[in-house]
């Protein structure tokens, strides 16, 4: 008897690639997991990188030279965010996710702080918290006044800033040569007592009109904020106008408190000598607190 079973199919055989007929090359099918896995792994990281930026610490450069002695041109620093809560400010781009204000908390006087300035509230300045709601404010003969009492305002040792391609001397009565020959600034320098306790330097480069003002009461929700170059800072002696003063800035508008110096220069680095990042780096001025 002749069988009539089909005789049995033998197994498919592999292409040349190696891969089964049908099938999938194993290899394929592991890079495509490990493909998607790095644009998940870069998405998380910009989210976690936009996250400490916006709710934990940002660095902010100082442009200009109105916080002086304490503060100079190219210096970089790190502000934190949590001290006074957070809002839309905090957020890369202003971006409007967070309505009003969370977690707020009042600063304290004599706080350096980093907020957006109005009337415009696009632009990051940093000045010192001087008058918090309720404070009468007002300069006389160029001693600040806090609800009628002047404030302590002792001269010690001037402040010396050497001129460098990020710094120049205010005016050629303050120009001097170092021991080595050097251009530097020579500016009188005052020790400010704020009520509390809180002490800084400030500068007095003589009589300008700031010196003296009308008494201001700063209202709710607001705060009165100064320069410690005193005769170089358009602050809250100023009406808010774009570019210049600041007037009373709302509390609402404050972005962090400043933290820790992270690193300064004085401008001289070229991007083609590489040398001159380390010659240009203000190394003493790096780690300072406020």
């Amino acid at each position: 008897m002749t069988d009539s079973s089909p005789a049995p199919t033998p197994p498919a055989a592999a292409d040349a690639a190696g891969t089964p007929p049908g099938g999938t090359d194993p290899a394929a099918a592991k890079a495509e997991p490990k493909e998607e896995s790095f644009f998940v792994f870069l998405l998380k990281l910009v989210l976690i990188v936009g996250a400490f930026r916006s709710f934990a610490l940002a660095p902010f450069n100082i442009p200009s030279e109105s916080m002086l002695p304490g503060l100079q041109n190219g210096d970089y620093l790190l502000a934190a965010k949590w001290p006074y809560g957070y809002s839309r400010y905090s957020l890369p781009f202003s971006l409007p996710l967070i309505p009003g204000r969370i977690l707020a908390a009042q600063p304290q006087r004599g706080d350096v702080v980093i907020f957006k300035a109005p009337p415009v509230n696009d632009t990051d300045y940093i000045k010192r918290v001087i008058g918090l709601p309720g404070d009468q404010v007002q300069m006389i003969g160029g001693v600040l006044h806090l609800n009628g009492q002047p404030v302590p305002k002792v001269r010690i040792a001037d402040a010396v800033v050497k001129v460098s391609a990020n710094t120049r001397c205010f005016g050629p009565a303050f120009a001097a040569v170092a021991a080595d020959g050097s251009a530097e600034c020579h500016y009188p320098r005052f020790r400010e007592t704020l009520p509390g306790g809180r002490s800084y330097d400030v500068l007095d480069l003589g009589a300008t009109p700031q010196d003296d003002t009308l008494p201001v009461v700063v209202p709710e929700g607001a705060l009165f904020l100064m320069g410690d170059n005193r005769d170089n800072s358009m602050d809250s002696r100023f009406p808010a106008m774009e570019g210049a003063g600041i007037g009373l800035v709302p509390q609402g508008n404050l972005v962090g408190r400043a933290a820790i110096m992270m690193f300064s220069t004085d401008g001289s680095a070229s991007w083609l000598k590489p040398w001159t990042w380390f010659t240009a780096t203000r190394w003493s001025r790096i780690g300072g607190t406020f």
